[in-house]
């Protein structure tokens, strides 16, 4: 099972890979660091529970 996932930094648009924990939930929020710039992201993670397939949205953390 791939839980590798990538999403946009909200600074600098730049692409970023995670890994999600599936034992968070199917509906998780937590603040992860861009790779790239340093700066904090608030990511939105969606797994859907019949495919697990991961959708990543990003805001910056204010």
């Amino acid at each position: 099972m791939d839980s590798s996932a990538e999403f946009f930094c909200a600074f600098c648009g730049e692409v970023n890979y995670t890994v999600v924990d599936f034992g968070g939930g199917f509906s998780q929020s937590y603040v992860e660091d861009c790779q790239v710039c340093c700066q904090p992201n608030v990511l939105y993670v969606r797994v859907d529970e019949d495919t697990l397939e991961i959708e990543i949205d990003s805001e910056p953390e204010s």
